[in-house]
C-alpha cells in the first residue's frame, strides 16, 4: 500500500492558533494553555518541554465537540432527536442539513473535511500529528524530557493521528492516508492525493494504534491535571469499533459499492460480494482486548449510591440513577473515554436543550427542552419485562395512544391521578431515567421534598409550566432527553449546570461491541450472553434467556444468531441512547434506510386535554437516498483543488 503524505486541500500552514480548551478536570489550569506564545517556526516548538507539550495539546485540541449539539453528528444527524423548525437558538448543522436531507455536494455541513460549522478541519489536526511525531522522534530536539515520556507523548499524537483518520473514515468512506507532514516547500501536485481503500484504510489506522499501544499508561496517575489523555484502555476501545465497523454489513460484503472504483480503477471495497467472515472474528478479539485491559484498568459498570444528606430514594429510583449517572456523574468507573475541554463537554448548551421547565423559579433562557426525543425511540425501549412492546405476551401495547390513569404504585415512575399514554406505563427503567414526558416524573437533587416520590413533574401540555413558547423552545414530540441532565444542574438565574466529560467510550459500549462480534463470530455462546446480561442487570432486567422464556412470543429467539442479533442491536439503541451512537450504527448495520426514511413522529402538543394531546402526528418526513447517504459528499470544491478525489456514489 502506498502512503500519501498530505491532505488534498493543500494548506500547509502550521495551525497553532486554536481557542478552544483542553482536556482537563474542571477545577485546573495546567491543561487550559494549549496555544504556543508566538512561536514563529516549528522548531522552536520544540526546543523544550513545556512548548512540545503545547504542541501536542493543539493535536488534541481537534477531537470533535460532543457534548454540543452542534457538533454531535451522531446525535443530531438521525432519528434520534428532532427540534422545532426554524429553531436558531444555537447552530445545528447535522440536523439542519444531514437529518433534514439538505446536503448537496456543493454544501456540506458540517464539514470535517475543510473545516466549517463546528465541525474543525480534520486534515489540519493530522497535519499537526505528524509533525509533533516527526519532531519528537528526533532526539536532538526537546532534550529536557525523558524517554518515557517522549514515548507516551508519541503514543497520543498516533492515537489522536489514527482517531481523525476514523471519523474521516466513519464520515466519508475510503479517505486519502496523510502518514507524513509535507513541507512548506513542496510543490502542488504533491498534496493531490488519491484515496485508498477500505482495507487499507481500516489496516493503516489498526497499526497506528498498535504502534503507540504500549507506549501508553494504563491509568492517569495525575488526576489533577492529565484526566482525559489518551490510555491503553482508550486505545483498545478504539480499535474494537474500528474493527467492529469494518465488520459490519456497509463495510464487509455490500454489493452496493461493487463498482465503486478509484481514480486508477481499483477497487475501494473487496468481497462485495459475500462477506468476510473473519473480519468478526478480528473484531471479537479486538473487543475482549479492549474489554480485558479495561477490567485491568479498574473500569466497572457503574452503579448509583445515594450521597445526598436526608434524600429518600427508593431502589427503582436508584436504578435509574445508576442509568443516568453512568453518563453524567464526572469521571465515574464506566467511563473509559471523556472528553472534558471546554469545547467538548457536555456544558449548559446541551443540558438547556433538554431540560423542561419544571418550576416556576427556573429560567426560561436555561429551560429550552427542545432536543426531542422521537416516538421511534421511545417504542424503542422495552417493556418492564425486559422485551419489546411488540413481543410482550402478557403485556398489550397494540394501541400505544388509549389513556390510563397513574396509580399510587406507579408514583416513583409518573404523577398519581395524572392521565397518560399506554405507551408510557409498565417500561423499563432505561425508558424511564432517559425520557421525560407529560406527568412523568423528573428527578432533581434539589427538590425541596427530598425524595424521589415527591419531585418534579413534567407539566407539557398547552399552556402547562414545561409546554414552553419562548423562541421556538420547546418539544416537538412531546418528550424530553432526561439521560444528558446531570440530576444536580441547575436552571435558575443564579444556578449554573453541572458539566460533565462527555462519554465518548464507556464499558457497556465495549460490551455491547464484544457481545456483537462474538455472535457474528461464533453464534449465541455464553459469553454472548454474560456480557449482555451485565448490562441488563445493571438496569434492572432479568437475562436474555430469562425474560424471552417467560414473556416473549418468541422465546427461542436467543438460542439463534439472528435472533440474539436483532437483541444486541436492540440494547444498543436503548443502551446507548442520546450518546451519538444510533446514528453510525444504523449506518455500519445498512438499515439506515429502514429507520431513516419512516416519518418524525410525536404527540399533538398544541393540545390542553388528554384526549386530544395524546394522538400522534407526523412531526416531519425524514428522507434517506440509499446508498448515497451512507456517506457525504467531498464537497465540489475539493475535488477541483485535487483531481485524483473520485466522488461518493450517488452525489
Amino acid at each position: 500500500m502506498k502512503k500519501v503524505k498530505f491532505p488534498t486541500t493543500g494548506r500547509v500552514i502550521i495551525r497553532f492558533c486554536i481557542s478552544l480548551m483542553m482536556i482537563v478536570p474542571f477545577s485546573c489550569s495546567s491543561f487550559l494553555d494549549i496555544i504556543p506564545d508566538d512561536i514563529a517556526t516549528v522548531d522552536h516548538a520544540f526546543t523544550n518541554a513545556r512548548e512540545a507539550e503545547k504542541f501536542l495539546f493543539t493535536c488534541y485540541s481537534f477531537l470533535p465537540q460532543s457534548g454540543v449539539p452542534a457538533s454531535n453528528v451522531g446525535l443530531t444527524a438521525g432519528d434520534e432527536i428532532w427540534f422545532p423548525e426554524g429553531y436558531k437558538r444555537f447552530d445545528a448543522p447535522a440536523w439542519d442539513y444531514i437529518a433534514r436531507s439538505e446536503t448537496t455536494p456543493e454544501v456540506v455541513r458540517p464539514n470535517f473535511w475543510s473545516g466549517s460549522d463546528w465541525a474543525l478541519n480534520l486534515f489540519s489536526g493530522i497535519r499537526d500529528c505528524n509533525t509533533f511525531i516527526e519532531k519528537m522522534g528526533d532526539l536532538s530536539l526537546v532534550q529536557d524530557i525523558s524517554t518515557d515520556e517522549r514515548a507516551r507523548w508519541i503514543a497520543e499524537a498516533k492515537f489522536l493521528k489514527a482517531y481523525y483518520h476514523f471519523c474521516l473514515l466513519r464520515l466519508y468512506g475510503p479517505i486519502p492516508i496523510i502518514d507524513k507532514a509535507i513541507p512548506i516547500s513542496a510543490d502542488p501536485s504533491t498534496v493531490q492525493v488519491k484515496r485508498e481503500s477500505m482495507d487499507d484504510c481500516v489496516n493503516y489506522i489498526k497499526d497506528l494504534l498498535d504502534e503507540g499501544y504500549y507506549d501508553l499508561p494504563l491509568v492517569i496517575n495525575n488526576t489533577y491535571s492529565e484526566l482525559g489523555r489518551i490510555t491503553k484502555p482508550i486505545n483498545r476501545a478504539l480499535k474494537a469499533k474500528l474493527l467492529l465497523m469494518a465488520a459490519s454489513p456497509l463495510f464487509n460484503g455490500n454489493s452496493a459499492y461493487e463498482r465503486f472504483e478509484n481514480i486508477d480503477k481499483t477497487l475501494f471495497f473487496s468481497n462485495t460480494d459475500a462477506e468476510d467472515p473473519q473480519k468478526w472474528v478480528d473484531a471479537a478479539e479486538a473487543a475482549h482486548e479492549a474489554l480485558t485491559v479495561a477490567h485491568m484498568a479498574g473500569h466497572k459498570l457503574y452503579e448509583f449510591t445515594l450521597t445526598e444528606t436526608g434524600f429518600s430514594m427508593t431502589p427503582k429510583s436508584m436504578i435509574q440513577m445508576s442509568i443516568r449517572n453512568a453518563v453524567c456523574e464526572k469521571w465515574n468507573s464506566e467511563i473509559i473515554w471523556g472528553l472534558s475541554s471546554n469545547a467538548a463537554r457536555a456544558d449548559p448548551r446541551m443540558q438547556n436543550v433538554c431540560m423542561p421547565k419544571l418550576d416556576a423559579g427556573m429560567d426560561d433562557s436555561k429551560v429550552r427542552g427542545s432536543m426531542a426525543p422521537t416516538f421511534q425511540v421511545v417504542k424503542q425501549f422495552y417493556t418492564k419485562n425486559g422485551v419489546p412492546i411488540n413481543e410482550d405476551k402478557t403485556l398489550d401495547f397494540s394501541n400505544p395512544e388509549s389513556l390510563r390513569v397513574v396509580q399510587a404504585s406507579e408514583a416513583v415512575d409518573m404523577e398519581t391521578g395524572h392521565t397518560t399514554a399506554r405507551i408510557n406505563f409498565d417500561r423499563e427503567d432505561r425508558f424511564y431515567a432517559t425520557m421525560g414526558f407529560d406527568g412523568g416524573k423528573w428527578l432533581m437533587s434539589y427538590h425541596i421534598n427530598r425524595s424521589d416520590i415527591g419531585n418534579y413533574v413534567v407539566h407539557a401540555k398547552l399552556g402547562e409550566l414545561s409546554y414552553g413558547v419562548i423562541e421556538a423552545s420547546y418539544s416537538v414530540t412531546g418528550y424530553y432527553t432526561k439521560k444528558l441532565v446531570h440530576w444536580s444542574s441547575g436552571f435558575t438565574a443564579s444556578t449554573t449546570s453541572v458539566a460533565y466529560p462527555w462519554p465518548e467510550i464507556r464499558l457497556a459500549d465495549v460490551y455491547l461491541m464484544y457481545a456483537e462480534a462474538l455472535n457474528e463470530a461464533q453464534g449465541p455462546v455464553d459469553d454472548v450472553h454474560r456480557y449482555l446480561n451485565m448490562i441488563r442487570e445493571r438496569a434492572g432486567l432479568k437475562g436474555v434467556e430469562e425474560s424471552w422464556t417467560k414473556y416473549s412470543t418468541n422465546p427461542t429467539k436467543p438460542t439463534t444468531k439472528e435472533g440474539m442479533r436483532e437483541i444486541i442491536r436492540n440494547e444498543r439503541l436503548i443502551e446507548l441512547a442520546f450518546e451519538g451512537s444510533r446514528y453510525w450504527d444504523l449506518l455500519r448495520w445498512k438499515l439506515a434506510e429502514e429507520y431513516l426514511n419512516a416519518p418524525i413522529v410525536g404527540w399533538d402538543i398544541s393540545q390542553s386535554d388528554a384526549s386530544s394531546y395524546y394522538r400522534t402526528r407526523t412531526v416531519a418526513q425524514r428522507r434517506f437516498v440509499a446508498p448515497r447517504d451512507y456517506f457525504l459528499p467531498i464537497q465540489n470544491s475539493e475535488l477541483m483543488v485535487n483531481n485524483k478525489l473520485v466522488q461518493n456514489p450517488g452525489w
